[in-house]
């Protein structure tokens, strides 16, 4: 989620074994539609990155609070990682989450591979001592065969810094080895008319939901509901929708 978010090679990834290609779902069309029970998220099911410092939108941060029991947990990106220094304005919001129980993720990216493994323990050990954070957000993940063992170096590197919950994001189903490297797997992380004809891997459905998660902006007004009974549809038990776009969607809380 580091903007502008450059495509990588990986984006296209190599399969380990030969399987049917998937069809895109079929998206309901909005209008003249009965709402449908349980279409909204499910208690636990909300990663929301919120790349929005707590004294420019304070009121932001308290909805996380306020959201707490829907929340998977929130990701802190201070200055794309920790930054080089603490950030006075962030140990208080992040105080408050946790009380509230919301598990804090740190961002820390990956550069597709372009990061050492210390150099992410770096950023993991600074958000944990700096800001509270007691997990990971491994952005900008490569996606290939050939370039796992990379990605379960930095999980490795993220837990050997205390990092309790990694998730792992790629941005695109990667390689179905992928699977099983970190807690949860950003398996779309990209605007509403590509979510709509996503088309979703066989492999997927020998995990739990819980495992994956879908990233959704330019989502229009009223269809955020609609996103999550889509990702239930496609099997990931976690996702976030927002209607903003451009250079960081990501600027939301619920609510």
């Amino acid at each position: 989620m580091k903007r502008p978010r450059v495509p990588s090679l990986d984006a296209f990834p190599a399969r380990s074994r030969p399987e049917p290609a998937p069809r895109p779902a079929r998206v309901p069309a909005p209008g003249g539609r009965r709402p449908l029970a349980g279409v909204g998220p499910a208690p636990g099911s909300l990663l929301v990155p919120l790349y929005v410092h707590p004294a420019v939108d304070p009121g932001a941060w308290r909805r996380l609070v306020d959201a707490a029991p829907l929340l998977y947990g929130v990701v802190l990106n201070a200055a794309d990682g920790p930054g080089d220094a603490p950030d006075a304005g962030y140990p208080a919001a992040v105080g408050s989450l946790r009380r509230a129980g919301v598990r804090v993720l740190g961002y820390v990216d990956l550069a597709y591979g372009g990061r050492t493994a210390a150099e992410v323990g770096r950023d993991v050990r600074r958000h944990r001592e700096w800001y509270g954070a007691e997990g990971a957000f491994l952005d900008r993940a490569t996606s290939g065969a050939d370039r796992l063992p990379g990605a379960r170096a930095a999980v490795r590197a993220a837990r050997g810094e205390g990092a309790r919950t990694v998730v792992l994001n790629p941005g695109v189903h990667p390689d179905p080895d992928y699977a099983r490297a970190a807690d949860v797997l950003v398996t779309f992380e990209g605007p509403w008319q590509t979510y709509t004809r996503l088309a979703v891997p066989s492999w997927t459905r020998r995990h739990r939901a819980e495992r994956f998660c879908h990233l959704v902006h330019g989502v229009p007004d009223g269809l955020r509901d609609l996103v999550a009974r889509l990702a239930r549809q496609r099997g990931a038990g976690v996702h976030w929708a927002v209607s903003a776009t451009g250079v960081n969607p990501w600027q939301s809380a619920p609510g």
